[in-house]
């Protein structure tokens, strides 16, 4: 007959891992609605000047931590895009989400 000896180290462990899952999950979901509120800010954007959106998305250009107006640390995401005046060449454009508020 064993004895069996419940380790709480084990479960701190578990814990952990159940924490930084959760983390990721967070950073993901709050990652996508950045990038829909980028997207919606571009194509408001080129629709008000008369450009054409391409490809309807945006791709994350750089990620850093930011302070928001509260003092908040926050992630400040550069999301980059491409529009046509003319529909023949290409331009970049960028949209800045600090937190949740769409910087520029």
């Amino acid at each position: 007959m064993g004895i069996i000896l419940r380790c709480p180290r084990a479960r701190m462990e578990n814990l952990v891992l159940l924490g930084l899952l959760g983390a990721g999950i967070w950073f993901w979901l709050d990652s996508m609605q950045a990038r829909e509120r980028a997207i919606a800010a571009a194509m408001h954007a080129c629709k008000s000047v008369g450009v054409q959106f391409l490809y309807q998305t945006a791709a994350l250009e750089s990620l850093k931590p930011a302070r928001n107006t509260q003092g908040h640390l926050v992630w400040r995401r550069i999301y980059r895009f491409e529009y046509s005046a003319a529909g023949v060449e290409r331009r970049i454009g960028r949209a800045i989400v600090r937190g949740k508020v769409l910087e520029q």
